[in-house]
């Protein structure tokens, strides 16, 4: 694969597998309806790593715009190749939400309340508060991608081996920091599907909460910036 196949593709597996754990576990008649947030969070681990594991080969498996920034901040990556980088992992976030929606349409049919239809697609916060809010994706981007510029320390890239080490620490920052924000820590994950909330025909769906929207794009990337110039 291309870079740019490799992202794409790598992306939209993250967000089918991230975002079809929480449809599973947020929408009504599902197997595995109000299981907790546990399996959510190990869900977006194991999306991580394998989204991580397919796409490191072609494109270092950056999968969000927070890394790829990062990663041109801490002089890693070049800054002319971001922007084709970060087009590929919008369009694959929204292409794998797309098809967590095919996947489970007769169970967002069958569920009514408006905001976990929501959550499946986009996070949210728990306490509503633009200044926490931000703070909180900040926060926990900031830890990831510090954790990030560690495990690639050796060789400056991703590669497939790296795939467990970044998954633990996305299962780790959902564990102790997602609770205000739900962790988005990755503006395309958020955005993409968010998008696509918006369009698709989903029945009684409600609004796409884009007051918070720019929350988990902004976040993400000041956490990214900050990590990548200290560790610079």
């Amino acid at each position: 694969m291309t870079a740019f196949t490799g992202e794409f593709v790598g992306t939209a597996i993250l967000i089918i597998l991230g975002d079809g754990v929480v449809a599973n576990v947020l929408l009504n008649k599902t197997n595995g309806f109000n299981s907790g947030w546990i399996v959510i969070t190990t869900g977006w681990a194991m999306a991580v790593f394998t989204a991580v594991l397919v796409s490191a080969p072609s494109s270092h498996a950056h999968l969000n715009p927070a890394v790829t920034i990062a990663l041109a901040c801490a002089g890693k990556f070049s800054w002319s190749l971001v922007p084709e980088y970060i087009l590929a992992q919008m369009l694959g976030a929204m292409l794998g939400a797309f098809i967590v929606w095919i996947a489970y349409k007769q169970h967002f049919d069958a569920t009514d309340n408006v905001a976990n239809k929501l959550a499946v697609f986009c996070t949210g916060p728990a306490i509503r508060n633009p200044l926490y809010n931000l703070a909180t994706e900040i926060i926990g981007t900031f830890v990831f991608v510090v954790a990030v510029l560690h495990i690639i320390a050796p060789s400056d890239v991703l590669g497939s081996v790296s795939a467990l080490p970044v998954a633990f620490v996305v299962f780790g920052v959902g564990l102790s920091l997602g609770g205000p924000t739900g962790y988005a820590i990755n503006p395309a994950r958020d955005l993409g599907p968010r998008i696509m909330h918006a369009i698709l025909p989903i029945k009684n769906k409600g609004t796409s909460d884009w007051k918070h929207s720019w929350i988990p794009v902004f976040g993400p990337i000041i956490g990214a910036v900050i990590a990548a110039l200290l560790f610079r």
